[in-house]
């Protein structure tokens, strides 16, 4: 093949199946949009800042499993890219980046524009490689492209845009993916697990994202041992559903029956997960924790075994060494508490006709009622996440997506962008905080440029709503947490998007369905209670030492109003 490194890099991804690349054009990046417009094989997604670009690449990896990309020119433009693909390498999403680089000639001397992309994105990669030599184009991008899709993460490929635009002639390869390899477990560490859980009296599964391909075989495990299952935010997706042995998450933002069946156990196993909060572990129990990946065994609490292995494989191999419990006083237990938590939760999101105020609750409960069902959710980080955890009913066909790893702000529209470009048939929901959405806003107008009928939900509230909730646990004065914000609906509007505002409850079901109808995109501003307390599901005393010490605090700061609004919001419910 004779052409320039540009042109060589399109082909590449072509044949690597790539179908869009997500980016802001410049200057350094020219040769390589060029390749791609005369193609016309693949979609340049053009978007109106690279950190979207990244967060939309990676929702597409992370719903298709597949290889996606996203770039950046030289110097600001993709540093931009940064905050994405630490959330796209967190999530175990296969990113490629392409980063262009300043020209060749003047690397090392303080040029305009100038950064050194190897070094700044080693930390959010498992490979980045500067080109420096045309010839070295093809050698390089291979290994990015099998390295992101064989260690499910980022790779970046740093190439100036001179160099890009250099003569290459080098065979184009052909591209066989990554085949993950089967890791089994020793089947002595299975028996001796067998051993452990068969000796226990009340065992407890604390179930992850690394449970998506096993689910049968978790809830299999679960009868035999008659034993509750509480799923972790990023397990909700394969095991909530139609499972008669959840019990719900734990964490901050869990429920107290999830935390009462993982403190209450004698044994606990861990299953695909790496859940970070080490306050939500038992003291006292045995712990058994089975994981792909050995950086996690034993690296939130103290562990009895570890066990390295995949679990569609390790789970059927432990199976017949488990003896089949008949007390099921435990699970019992469980079950009990789950049904009072979520009958608690569900009075919550119980509209009254004569309602003044909004409450997250029942939104994000209508949602899930609405929406379609195969629909992918977005949320944003914060109390968006609190809500959609707590009342979003998937069902297998549903996804959810989000900052649950990296924990990143405004990050919700932007992968809705990049679900919805790659699955146009599919109904995308972004349940966004006004934090979150007004912090990357300017990308709200590629929903109208691209055509992209995302339907965003702003909840509208005020305020940086966890932040302030963190800050009164603390016992300190909410302070800088407060947003001014404009009517989203009308902006919406100005930006060829319809609109819908929403202040009152009785007014939520219309707009929603209205804007699920809506063939285009969409954006429903749900003004809602500013004071709505999100309670973890075990309060300390500390906590609630803390929280009056800030009740008194707002009352001598000349807060009463805030105080008797907070009442009003949640004590008369």
């Amino acid at each position: 093949m004779t052409g320039n490194a540009a042109q060589y890099l399109a082909q590449v991804l072509e044949i690597a199946g790539v179908e869009r690349v997500y980016g802001v054009v410049g200057d350094s990046l020219n040769g390589f949009t060029e390749a791609l417009r005369e193609r016309d094989r693949i979609q340049w997604v053009h978007m109106r800042h690279e950190e979207a670009a990244a967060f939309a690449a990676g929702a597409e990896a992370q719903l298709s499993g597949e290889l996606a990309v996203c770039a950046g020119s030289c110097g600001p433009g993709n540093l931009h890219l940064i905050n994405g693909l630490f959330d796209c390498h967190r999530s175990g999403a296969p990113v490629l980046a392409i980063a262009a680089h300043i020209p060749s000639s003047e690397i090392g001397i303080d040029y305009f524009q100038a950064t050194h992309p190897e070094i700044l994105f080693k930390e959010c990669s498992h490979y980045v490689e500067l080109v420096s030599q045309p010839e070295q184009l093809p050698q390089v991008l291979d290994r990015a492209i099998r390295v992101a899709v064989a260690r499910r993460g980022v790779a970046v490929v740093v190439i100036s845009g001179d160099t890009a635009l250099k003569p290459l002639k080098a065979p184009l390869p052909t591209w066989t993916a990554p085949v993950r390899p089967a890791v089994q477990a020793d089947p002595a560490e299975l028996r001796r697990a067998a051993d452990i859980l068969n000796a226990s009296a009340k065992v407890t599964l604390f179930c992850g994202a690394g449970c998506a391909q096993a689910r049968t075989e978790v809830i299999a495990l679960a009868e035999k041992l008659r034993a509750p299952i509480v799923h972790a935010l990023r397990g909700k997706e394969w095991l909530e559903h139609d499972n008669p042995f959840d019990v719900g998450m734990t964490g901050l933002i869990g429920f107290s029956s999830g935390y009462a069946a993982m403190k209450e156990c004698d044994t606990l196993l861990l299953l695909g997960t790496n859940f970070p909060y080490r306050q939500f572990y038992p003291e006292h129990a045995r712990i058994v924790q089975i994981d792909l990946d050995p950086a996690s065994l034993g690296n939130r609490t103290a562990i009895e075994l570890g066990i390295l292995a995949d679990l569609r494989h390790a789970l059927p191999q432990l199976l017949p060494h488990v003896h089949t419990k008949t007390d099921s006083s435990h699970l019992d237990s469980a079950r009990a508490h789950y049904a009072r938590a979520r009958a608690e939760l569900d009075e919550l999101a119980r509209i009254d006709v004569d309602d003044e105020v909004v409450h997250p609750q029942q939104l994000n409960r209508l949602v899930s009622e609405l929406a379609a069902e195969d629909a992918i959710f977005t949320c944003d980080v914060g109390t968006p996440t609190v809500w959609a955890a707590r009342y979003l009913q998937l069902n297998g066909k549903r996804r959810l997506l989000g900052s649950f790893n990296h924990g990143s702000m405004a990050n919700a529209m932007l992968q809705a962008i990049g679900a919805q470009a790659s699955h146009p048939g599919r109904q995308v929901v972004s349940l966004s905080g006004d934090g979150g959405f007004t912090m990357m806003m300017g990308d709200f107008i590629t929903l109208s440029q691209l055509g992209l009928p995302v339907k965003v939900i702003v909840l509208n509230n005020g305020t940086l709503g966890f932040v302030e909730i963190e800050m009164k646990a603390a016992g300190l004065l909410d302070t800088g947490c407060e947003l001014v914000n404009p009517d989203f609906a009308a902006m919406a509007r100005a930006m060829g998007v319809a609109g819908w505002r929403v202040e009152r409850p009785g007014q939520l079901r219309a707009a929603l369905q209205e804007a699920f109808a809506h063939p285009g995109p969409a954006l429903v501003d749900v003004v809602s209670a500013r004071q709505e307390l999100v309670m973890p599901p075990k309060a300390s005393w500390g906590q609630a030492k803390d929280f009056g010490l800030f009740l008194l605090k707002a009352v001598l700061d000349g807060r009463g109003g805030q105080v008797l609004d907070l009442a009003k919001v949640n004590l008369r419910r």
